[in-house]
């Protein structure tokens, strides 16, 4: 009988470990009480800041969430080449974090109420002993373009090492799903 307390008492600790364990969306947000979010018609996204090793990763993570935001229907998202266009017409000295000056001579020029720029923190495999997997921070802030300031922010990671992961071995989940994971998250935070 102590045999199987202590396969049962095993099995517990595993799912309540699998569940408590690996990274979620632990974000924190910030949101302007003051800000009429569906004045908001259209938006342009500029380029991420990249602090990984991987040159081509904020391209794709910002590509991934100008989809994913257009597909929410909420707001117009200016196409990569309008925004590119807006940064060289204003000579936004560094497109990945604008001053509220260059947010404000860009919504003039690009006809838009609102500025998203995006720090991408991790992307791509972490390892832990004999343990990898993928993971995904990414930090955005939203300016609206009459003043200039910050009227929403937020902050996803999604990914890692699991508990599971661990034990059992296993890669984590295709990068691909948790960028959509660490996008998804961004997006709840913003519409909430």
């Amino acid at each position: 009988m102590s045999m199987i307390r202590c396969f049962l008492l095993l099995g517990w600790v595993l799912v309540i470990g699998t569940l408590l364990s690996g990274c979620g969306g632990v974000g924190q947000t910030y949101k302007n009480l003051n800000m009429n979010f569906a004045a908001v018609q259209s938006i342009a996204v500029m380029p991420f800041e990249n602090l990984t090793s991987d040159d081509d990763a904020a391209a794709r993570v910002r590509d991934a969430f100008m989809g994913m935001l257009q597909a929410t229907e909420a707001m117009y998202v200016l196409p990569p080449g309008e925004v590119q266009r807006g940064i060289e017409r204003t000579n936004v000295r560094v497109p990945e974090a604008p001053t509220a000056d260059e947010v404000k001579t860009l919504g003039k020029i690009l006809n838009v109420e609102a500025v998203l720029t995006g720090v991408l923190r991790e992307y791509g495999p972490v390892r832990s002993g004999q343990s990898e997997a993928n993971i995904v921070s990414l930090s955005l802030q939203m300016m609206e373009t009459e003043t200039g300031t910050v009227v929403w922010s937020g902050a996803s990671t999604q990914g890692g090492i699991t508990l599971s992961d661990r034990m059992f071995g296993g890669g984590g989940e295709p990068m691909n799903k948790v960028t959509e994971k660490a996008v998804n998250d961004l997006l709840d935070q913003l519409f909430e």
